[in-house]
C-alpha cells in the first residue's frame, strides 16, 4: 500500500488589515515566514512544504522569499483561500493536507507530527486538529485534512466564510465528517503566540531574543518555560481579541 503523501500548505499574504506585511517582518534577523519555515522543516511527517500566496502584486516578495529558500510556491485567489489550497493540492499531489498560516512563527514540529500521525493511524478520520478542543496556545494551530474531504468542501461550499477559512465547511459538519482532536495534558489556551498586532509581535520578538540565539530549535516546552519565567512579557497581548 502506498503511503499517503503529506503536504504542509502555508497560507501567506501581505495584505493583513491589522499588521500589514507582517509575514515578512524581521524576527531575529530573518523574515517571520522564514522563521516559521525553519520550524516546519524539522517536522518528520510531511513529504513537502508549500507556500500558497495570492496573485496580487504586493505578494511578490513572498514568492521571492520562498524561491530563495527553495520552498515551492503556488498562487491563487486572495479571498477564496479554499480554491488556493486546492490548486496547491493538485499541483503537489497531496493526499493529506496540513493547513498552517504564516503568522505562527512558534509552530511546533512535534505537535504537527502528532496531529498528522493521529490522522494517518486511523483511516476513518477526515480531519484532525488541535483547535476544535483548544488546549494549546494560539499560534501552535495545526489542521490536518484528507484530500477527499477538502475536495468535497471545494465542490460544495458556497458560504464565503467557508471559502475563506478552508476547513470550516468540514469541521462544522461532524454528522458528515469524522473529526478528532489532539490535546495537551494541560490547558494553555490562554496564551497567545500568533501575530496579528504590534503587541503580538512584541511578545514573539521577546521570545525569539531570549531563546533563539542559544537554541535555534527551541520547542513548545521551552516557550512555556519562558512564559513561566516572564509572565509580564506574555501578558503584553492578553487584551488582543481573536478574529472570528
Amino acid at each position: 500500500m502506498t503511503h499517503p503523501r503529506v503536504v504542509v500548505i502555508v497560507q501567506a499574504r501581505m495584505g493583513s488589515t491589522r499588521l500589514p506585511g507582517k509575514v515578512l517582518i524581521d524576527l531575529e534577523g530573518r523574515p517571520m515566514l522564514e522563521r516559521q519555515l525553519e520550524r516546519l522543516q524539522r517536522a518528520r511527517t510531511p513529504d513537502s512544504i508549500v507556500v500558497a500566496t495570492t496573485t496580487v502584486s504586493r505578494d511578490e516578495p513572498i514568492v521571492d522569499l520562498a524561491t530563495r529558500l527553495g520552498v515551492p510556491v503556488t498562487r491563487g485567489s486572495e479571498d477564496d483561500v479554499l480554491d488556493r489550497y486546492m490548486q496547491a493540492v493538485t499541483m503537489h499531489d497531496a493526499d493529506v493536507i496540513v493547513r498552517t498560516t504564516a503568522d505562527c512563527p512558534l509552530i511546533d514540529p512535534s505537535v504537527l507530527d502528532r496531529c498528522v500521525t493521529t490522522l494517518l493511524d486511523d483511516p476513518t478520520l477526515d480531519y484532525v486538529s488541535n483547535t476544535l478542543e483548544r488546549t494549546y496556545p494560539r499560534g501552535l494551530d495545526v489542521e490536518v485534512i484528507t484530500r477527499q474531504a477538502l475536495e468535497a468542501a471545494e465542490n460544495d461550499a458556497t458560504d464565503p466564510a467557508d471559502r475563506e477559512h478552508v476547513t470550516r465547511y468540514v469541521w462544522r459538519q461532524p454528522e458528515i465528517y469524522r473529526l478528532a482532536s489532539v490535546t495537551d495534558t494541560d490547558d494553555h489556551s490562554q496564551l497567545r503566540w500568533t501575530v496579528d498586532t504590534a503587541d503580538d509581535l512584541n511578545v514573539i520578538r521577546a521570545i525569539y531574543r531570549e531563546l533563539y540565539p542559544s537554541n535555534p530549535s527551541f520547542g513548545y516546552r521551552d516557550v512555556l518555560a519562558h512564559a513561566d519565567a516572564f509572565p509580564d512579557v506574555h501578558a503584553l497581548n492578553a487584551h488582543v481579541r481573536q478574529r472570528p
